[in-house]
């Protein structure tokens, strides 16, 4: 049975290998007739807003299916049965959002256990709460896992704030799904990386305001 390791938000995490080097990982998928699934972790419009970005990708990209998916305790790690549930049925998923430190964290092993279960996925954290998300990445032994940052707060959005929240997301998400290089409009808005500024504009900066790749 493999072992777990306290993580800095107070749960559990995917255990580092023991060499030190991060599993490999499957990090790119073709969206055309693609099953996406949404795994929502209950935080405040994370629902709506997995909702509205499957939305434009069925319009703009041709999925297939969307499938939505609920996580019950947004502050541990997807439960094994959930875990296999998505790498079984899914060809890549979205999850979120991350807007607190122990639900970014989280957020964070969730996307490196699918990872390493051959699902491409894309993870949506506050850019209020990137040192935890950083912390997660770092304690699984894959530091440079990329994740995706929107402005904070999520929760107090309207739906058509949460709809436009959405759109300027959608460029990095899609990057980010298919393994693609950041396009011009993602790259102009920034990328993020540990240890950067809130609000600094590079391709090593966590991006600031609207959605970005770190």
């Amino acid at each position: 049975m493999p072992s777990t390791i306290l993580d800095p938000t107070g749960g559990s995490s995917p255990a580092a290998p023991a060499d030190g080097r991060p599993t490999p990982r499957s990090t790119a998928v073709r969206l055309r007739g693609a099953r996406i699934g949404l795994l929502e972790n209950t935080k405040h419009n994370a629902a709506l807003l997995l909702q509205e970005l499957g939305a434009l990708l069925t319009a703009e990209h041709h999925v297939a299916a969307l499938v939505p998916y609920t996580k019950r305790n947004f502050a541990v790690p997807v439960p094994d049965s959930l875990l296999h549930e998505l790498a079984d049925g899914c060809d890549a998923v979205i999850t979120g959002v991350g807007d607190c430190g122990s639900c970014s964290g989280s957020a964070v092993a969730d996307g490196i256990l699918l990872e390493r279960h051959g699902v491409p996925t894309a993870v949506i954290c506050s850019d209020a709460f990137t040192a935890s998300a950083d912390a997660m990445a770092e304690l699984t032994g894959d530091g440079d896992f990329p994740y995706l940052t929107t402005s904070h707060p999520v929760a107090s959005l309207t739906p058509g704030q949460v709809r436009e929240r959405a759109r300027q997301l959608l460029p990095a998400l899609v990057d980010r799904l298919t393994g693609a290089a950041p396009g011009a409009a993602t790259a102009a808005q920034g990328a993020t990386g540990p240890g950067a500024c809130a609000g600094t504009t590079s391709t090593a900066a966590h991006t600031a305001g609207t959605g970005g790749a770190r």
